[in-house]
């Protein structure tokens, strides 16, 4: 099989499992806090201390959640903005937005939510090697979903490659989308990354908390030493959150907007 080939076929093969990778960094991040070399202090040894720390991990993660936001609030139905685990899915190339600034926002909004998370880890090789296993990982797929366009799209599609760049943004190239924003469609389709996103910072405090208080004590410590009171608060909030949205995305149709992408 020609190389050319064997890249596209295992970048649709990765896109189709690209749900599972999070759970690779979540279980991965347990040796690596009890048993690594952490660098920089997480909240857990004390707000006062050190929270300058977690908050900046927290904004890079929300950095690229508002990346996202802005893609998924301005996206119409049948764009090139939406695929499915089925495969690429495609009735027209988007072109504005986020797209007009960069050919895979969504990506880069996946990164920065997980480099904000890697980073709270706290080991500077775990970081390392997270970037180096993303950028071969979404190079595959990028490169699958490009072959897809420029078979559907044509010039245009390479037209629009041409002055677009890949993935880091462009800004000043920006181009109002034909839609107006919509935040009940970003509510609708990203409340299961707004919750992990919490879900894995209050997991890694929890991690730092065991390692801090020695792994034989911290099972007989009271949650409130090991869990901190920070992202507990922020934990049950996002929760909140989360159920809120999906009851409202599965029973009514509060969330639903005429002419956008429904998940």
């Amino acid at each position: 099989m020609a190389l050319i080939e064997e890249m596209d076929r295992s970048g649709n093969w990765l896109f189709r499992w690209r749900s599972f990778l999070p759970l690779l960094l979540f279980f991965g991040a347990v040796p690596v806090v009890l048993l690594g070399d952490v660098m920089w202090t997480p909240m857990s040894d004390g707000f006062d201390r050190s929270w300058w720390w977690p908050l900046f991990c927290l904004d890079v993660a929300m950095a690229g959640q508002l990346i996202r936001a802005l893609c998924v609030g301005y996206t119409p139905r049948g764009t090139s903005g939406r695929n499915t685990k089925e495969g690429q899915v495609a009735e027209s190339l988007n072109t504005l937005g986020m797209y007009s600034v960069c050919r895979h926002p969504l990506y880069l909004g996946n990164l920065l939510m997980w480099l904000g998370i890697v980073m709270y880890i706290g080991h500077l090789w775990f970081g390392v090697s997270f970037l180096l296993l993303y950028a071969l990982y979404y190079e595959r797929i990028m490169f699958a979903e490009e072959q897809f366009l420029r078979g559907k799209f044509g010039q245009a599609y390479l037209d629009w490659s041409a002055r677009v760049p890949a993935f880091w943004p462009a800004v000043r190239r920006w181009k109002e989308p034909e839609v107006s924003f919509s935040m009940r469609n970003v509510l609708k389709r990203e409340y299961n990354g707004f919750f992990a996103v919490f879900l894995s910072f209050a997991w890694i405090d929890g991690l730092h908390g065991f390692r801090a208080a020695g792994l034989d004590a911290a099972f007989f410590s009271a949650p409130s030493c090991i869990f901190q009171d920070f992202w507990a608060y922020a934990l049950v909030s996002a929760f909140a959150i989360f159920m809120v949205l999906r009851t409202l995305k599965k029973t009514t149709q509060v969330l639903d907007v005429a002419g956008r992408e429904y998940v």
